[in-house]
């Protein structure tokens, strides 16, 4: 079993000598077994921390780079017009503490609109319906927003956006 110990965010495709296609649901996950696409067994050994992405690199004990690719998953996309129709349905959905994926639709300039993205949910899917958008169920890859205090590696202060003296401690 090839060991994945470090994590080590966007990877080029020609830095990798395998792919490790997954599901969100398990690129949560830093302890894991599983097979890359070429068939060989991997087992996860990372800290924790972000979400994997795809593209991101994963480096074994012996240097190997292995990358992750996101899979294809069933999802449910809620599409509405741009601005306050899309901050509202937004805002709801993620009051519910989900994992959401945001987009905007470049399609006409006179019909701009966005959507937000989610694992197929009847309650959310009933709430993105009352609030107007119109929902498509299909698959698609499904990478969520990190959220505002991701850390990628250690501690991180780029989710500060005011000034202020950092000699205090940050418990997150």
């Amino acid at each position: 079993m090839l060991k994945l110990i470090e994590r080590l965010g966007p990877v080029e495709a020609s830095a990798a000598s395998d792919t490790l296609t997954l599901p969100f649901e398990l690129r949560m996950r830093g302890r894991l077994k599983a097979e890359s696409d070429s068939g060989r067994t991997l087992g996860l050994f990372l800290d924790r921390g972000p979400v994997l992405r795809g593209g991101d690199g994963l480096k074994a004990e012996n240097g190997e780079v292995i990358r992750v690719q996101a899979a294809v998953e069933p999802v449910v996309t809620a599409r509405v017009a741009a601005g306050l129709p899309l901050a509202r349905l937004a805002y709801h959905l993620g009051n519910r503490h989900v994992q959401l994926a945001l987009g905007i639709d470049e399609q006409r300039e006179d019909e701009r609109g966005g959507w937000v993205r989610f694992p197929p949910d009847y309650v959310l899917e009933e709430l993105a319906a009352r609030l107007g958008a119109v929902l498509e169920y299909h698959e698609a890859t499904f990478d969520p927003e990190p959220g505002a205090y991701n850390q990628v590696g250690g501690h991180d202060h780029s989710h500060h956006d005011h000034f202020h003296n950092h000699a205090h401690d940050h418990a997150h």
